[in-house]
C-alpha cells in the first residue's frame, strides 16, 4: 500500500489573551509552535514572533507568527486537527475578532487552492494583511498565492507600498 503523500501547510498563529497561570501570548505561540513537531505534523519553520495591534473591538496587542508544517492530512482534517488545539488552549466560539488565547489559520497549501463549506484556502484575507504576510514573508517568502500568482514576498511589499495619488492640475 503506498504511503499517504504529505502536504506542506503555511499556517497564521494568534494569540492576545493570556492563558494557564499567565502564560503570555508570545509563550503560548511559542508552545502551539512546539505543537506542531508533533505527529502527525512536522514542522519545517516557525517564524519569530511579532507584536501587532489588534483588529476589530479587542484591545489586547496580538502575538502572530507563522508556521510552515508538513503532513499526510489533507485540508478538512488539517481544519479539524487545529480546531481540536483552538479548543484545548481555550479557543471558544464568540465575538468575531475578540479577544482569544490562540488562533491557528490555514493561509496555504501545496496542493493549490481549496473551497468547501468550512474552509478556503487561500485564507480569504490573506493578501490584506500585514500581520499575517510579515512572518509568512519571514518562512516562506517564495510562496507563490495560487490566485494572485504574486510571491508572499511580493503581496508584502505591494501592501506595504504606500499610495500614491495624482495630483489634480
Amino acid at each position: 500500500m503506498p504511503a499517504a503523500p504529505v502536504h506542506r501547510y503555511a499556517l497564521g498563529l494568534g494569540s492576545n489573551r493570556p492563558v494557564r497561570g499567565g502564560e503570555s501570548p508570545e509563550a503560548l505561540v511559542k508552545r502551539i509552535c512546539g505543537l506542531l513537531d508533533e505527529r502527525p505534523f512536522r514542522l519545517v519553520a516557525c517564524s519569530p514572533i511579532i507584536r501587532t495591534a489588534p483588529v476589530g473591538p479587542s484591545l489586547r496587542r496580538y502575538a502572530n507568527a507563522a508556521a510552515i508544517v508538513e503532513t499526510p492530512l489533507p485540508p478538512p482534517e488539517m481544519l479539524r486537527r487545529l480546531k481540536q488545539i483552538e479548543r484545548a488552549y481555550g479557543r471558544r466560539r464568540g465575538q468575531r475578532w475578540g479577544a482569544r488565547p490562540i488562533d491557528l489559520d490555514i493561509l496555504l497549501w501545496d496542493g493549490g487552492p481549496w473551497a468547501d463549506g468550512a474552509l478556503v484556502v487561500p485564507h480569504r484575507l490573506l493578501r490584506e494583511r500585514d500581520f499575517v504576510l510579515r512572518p509568512l514573508a519571514r518562512v516562506a517568502p517564495g510562496w507563490r498565492d495560487p490566485m494572485s500568482g504574486f510571491t508572499i514576498r511580493h503581496l508584502l511589499a505591494r501592501l506595504q507600498k504606500p499610495c500614491t495619488k495624482a495630483k489634480a492640475s
